[in-house]
């Protein structure tokens, strides 16, 4: 477990897709989670890295689970996801501030993520805010962004929600690409 932990966290960090101290990672195991720890570095996750709690119920370890346990938690009671990656995507976070939707361009990642909603415009979202409409929205969608938060992406796997959150972000960037590059045009 802790490998596949070390493997998805450094991948996020060396795609520029979380920062230092950014972005959290989770897997169900039945009624309990395994969920990274407030604060930990997922470039270079270490076992005190991973934090094992309650889907529903605190224990003594909870105080040390991510600040988005909350997150987590809502995920895995309305949803069948068994993995969960929360991260901080820039293109997919600079496009939420002006999008309600991102719609990926080609053709391969629609059909991976679909149309990816954008959430909580009008409203100040905080780290383990919005749990349940987050959740909700990821009974009908395999990643989801949250207005100039982050994304958040389910799967069986880790790997699956990391390919999610991966195609999200390589698709916000050929949005950005391509924007820029009409604005450039415009002006010649």
């Amino acid at each position: 477990m802790l490998s596949q932990f070390q493997s998805v966290g450094r991948d996020l960090f060396i795609r520029g897709i979380v920062a230092s101290h950014t972005g959290n990672l989770s897997i169900r195991l039945r009624n309990r989670i395994v969920i990274t720890r407030r604060g930990a570095m997922l470039g270079s996750i270490q076992e005190h890295d991973l934090i094992e709690t309650g889907v529903s119920k605190n224990d003594r370890s909870t105080p040390l689970a991510s600040s988005e346990l909350a997150v987590h938690r809502a995920i895995y009671q309305l949803t069948p996801a068994q993995a969960i990656i929360h991260a901080h995507p820039p293109h997919a976070v600079a496009l939420s501030l002006t999008a309600t939707e991102i719609v990926p361009n080609c053709a391969e990642n629609l059909e991976v993520v679909g149309r990816v909603p954008v959430l909580g415009w009008n409203t100040v979202v905080k780290s383990g805010e919005f749990a349940e409409t987050i959740a909700e929205a990821l009974n009908e969608h395999r990643v989801v962004v949250v207005h100039g938060h982050g994304s958040f992406a389910v799967g069986q796997l880790l790997e699956d929600a990391y390919n999610c959150t991966t195609m999200l972000e390589e698709s916000s960037q050929v949005i950005c690409l391509l924007r820029m590059l009409r604005g450039n045009l415009v002006g010649q």
